[in-house]
């Protein structure tokens, strides 16, 4: 493993929209530019949203925009079995326990006042995250046995007794939040995106987690884990999102969202992802990502959302 060997994780749930590939544009350019392996992994655990034709169109965009990448992609949906030894490893070690509570069960619980675990906010540039109350951390294992013996459908959390961790962001500066008992594996069977996602991180090498700044909350819940699973620990870069001219975040409202909403060739939907970086100097049209990466600086990047949006 390379400290500077990066990643892109896109969910294949739609088209890229501008941000996603600003933001695999950027992943791209801090692991070449510094020598390091460029990895794209396929986030599909979602069985309801994820689709190969979207898959397909997200990885031609990749490409139409000049980014590559080192080893063929990878599938969550493959991947199952390692996601099921994580689990086991923290089931020994006393980590788990079932969550049988409903998502109107959670907003109530959260709604009253709690204690610094229950009631803390995880610092991120995107706002903050109300932690998880602890109800069903309390059940005695007559009470488990009873709500499973009649059929209660339960997600499973990780006790993670409100430990603060801390971390130092390439971008954000350092970073700090209490961690509540987070959920591994979903009600329906699925491994979680906190789960997967460190395990992921870990088996393919990644030295630096490039991403957007509205995940930066998970990354104490993420730590954590990794920690619990004697996991190496990456690096941080938590890239500012991408807004539309009214402000909010990207969406298809916005108009020309996405690369094929665009008229315009992708050489110059590169340079405007290039400029909205910081690349000052970035021509009309930037023909490859590989000419930006003389140029790039990390400690040049942006600290706040950029407005793109509109007409191509």
């Amino acid at each position: 493993m390379s400290a500077h060997d990066g990643r892109f994780a896109p969910s294949p749930t739609g088209p890229l929209h501008l941000g996603s590939l600003r933001t695999a544009l950027v992943a791209w350019l801090f692991a070449r530019a510094r020598g390091g392996r460029f990895l794209l992994r396929i986030e599909d655990l979602d069985p309801q949203r994820s689709r190969r034709e979207f898959e397909r169109s997200q990885i031609a965009d990749l490409t139409v925009l000049g980014l590559d990448w080192d080893e063929p992609p990878v599938r969550q949906s493959e991947r199952g079995h390692l996601y099921e030894q994580a689990l086991a490893s923290l089931e020994r070690a006393g980590r788990l326990y079932p969550c049988f509570c409903t998502r109107a069960e959670i907003r109530e619980a959260a709604s009253a006042p709690h204690d610094e675990v229950a009631a803390g906010a995880i610092a991120s540039g995107a706002g903050t995250e109300r932690a998880y109350p602890g109800t069903c951390a309390h059940l005695s294992a007559a009470e488990r046995r009873s709500r499973i013996g009649a059929g209660r459908p339960f997600a499973l959390r990780v006790r993670a007794g409100g430990v603060r961790i801390e971390f130092d962001d390439r971008l954000l500066g350092r970073r700090a939040g209490v961690v509540d008992d987070f959920v591994v594996r979903r009600a329906d069977g699925v491994p979680a995106y906190q789960l997967a996602v460190v395990v992921d991180d870990a088996a393919q090498d990644v030295g630096e987690v490039v991403r957007g700044n509205d995940l930066a909350a998970s990354t104490p819940r993420q730590i954590l884990l990794g920690r619990l699973l004697e996991l190496p620990i990456p690096a941080y870069a938590h890239v500012p999102l991408v807004l539309g001219p009214d402000g909010a975040r990207l969406a298809k409202r916005h108009g020309a969202a996405t690369l094929a909403d665009r008229r315009e060739p992708p050489p110059a939907t590169l340079a405007l992802l290039a400029h909205s970086l910081g690349f000052a100097r970035a021509r009309a049209s930037v023909e490859t990502p590989g000419e930006l990466l003389a140029a790039f600086d990390p400690d040049l990047l942006p600290r706040e959302p950029s407005i793109l949006g509109g007409p191509g």
